[in-house]
């Protein structure tokens, strides 16, 4: 096979400008510098993928399903799956303190809510970062609802004190704060590494 003058001469050229950058160097050609991509410096909302768990429990201490926190690229995903609680629209909300004293909870503290917002989805003023949509639950007791966490991240659920996801016995109107005229906290659980 013949090559033309032309590509000839650009091969020439490649050739004896690698053959310059070999001899400048001791004859050695200098490799890429590596770039550090150590998963473990960063911070674990950072992370995609990392995920916390709540077992949750009635005030009876009776297991009624789980909540699962799942980081994304820049999001915070809260998956709830209930069974055997009442019928209906419950309010639903992730709460600052990992703490579930039954039988009335009030030891989860208030909404997770570090920019000092109003409650609720629809408050113009709001939302919380743990105001999630109504929980509602069928006639066989069962119920789920999922709902990305408005600057919610793996590292605010996990922090010293922890976090609860907590269900109310009635809906959530989504404007008043502090928690929407929810009512009483009927089920919490507490939310751990995944």
């Amino acid at each position: 096979m013949r090559l033309s003058g032309t590509r000839l001469n650009g091969l020439t050229a490649v050739a004896l400008v690698l053959g310059l950058a070999a001899c400048g160097s001791g004859g050695e050609v200098a490799e890429p510098e590596a770039r550090s991509t150590d998963v473990a410096t960063q911070a674990a909302s950072d992370v995609p993928g990392k995920i916390a768990v709540a077992n949750l429990q009635d005030a009876q201490g009776k297991a009624i399903g789980t909540a699962t926190a799942t980081q994304g690229a820049d999001t915070l995903t809260v998956s709830l799956r209930v069974e055997g609680l009442s019928p209906g629209d419950h309010g639903v909300h992730v709460h600052t303190v990992g703490k579930c004293d039954g039988p009335k909870f009030e030891s989860a503290g208030a909404h997770l809510n570090p920019g000092n917002r109003q409650h609720g989805i629809e408050n113009a003023q709001g939302q919380h970062v743990g105001d999630m949509p109504n929980l509602t639950v069928g006639k066989d007791g069962r119920g789920t609802v999922t709902y990305p966490l408005k600057g919610g991240s793996i590292d605010a659920l996990l922090d010293s004190d922890g976090s609860a996801l907590v269900i109310h016995a009635k809906p959530d109107d989504q404007k008043t704060d502090p928690s929407g005229d929810s009512g009483d906290r009927i089920a919490c659980g507490v939310f751990t590494p995944g």
